[in-house]
């Protein structure tokens, strides 16, 4: 199964992993979150990643969300990438989480790709497209 790590400013990430989970019904399996606050030093908060990354990841591969390119936790999140073994993807959203958690048991691109569509289809225009209401 492919491992999911979300590194996020504060809370951001836990609190969009238990929104994944309480819509998934289940707790999720090698998925983790790390926050980043102000006052920590980004090579302690990498050495907890590095962490995280080897406990999440069975051999299938690890996708790392962060929530914003270029801050960071997407500067750490980028120490951690490694083409075809660990994939990353800033801008995270419950809508990418989602998708990307309800379908990891194939492959890490295909992990990646769900990824991107997650985000790209879950921005909405709610004025011109239905809620399902």
């Amino acid at each position: 199964m492919i491992g999911v790590l979300v590194i996020s400013h504060g809370a951001i990430g836990e609190a969009l992993l238990a929104s994944a989970e309480q819509i998934l019904g289940a707790k999720q399996a090698q998925a983790a979150a790390l926050g980043v606050s102000r006052n920590d030093d980004p090579e302690a908060v990498l050495a907890r990643a590095r962490q995280l990354a080897a406990k999440l990841d069975d051999g299938a591969g690890l996708l790392v969300l962060t929530d914003m390119f270029g801050a960071t936790p997407c500067n750490v999140a980028s120490r951690l990438l490694a083409d075809g073994r660990v994939e990353g993807v800033a801008g995270v959203s419950l809508p990418m989480l989602v998708r990307v958690l309800a379908g990891r048991n194939g492959s890490l691109p295909a992990a990646l790709q769900r990824a991107l569509s997650g985000g790209a289809e879950g921005v909405v225009h709610m004025n011109t497209d239905s809620c399902g209401a």
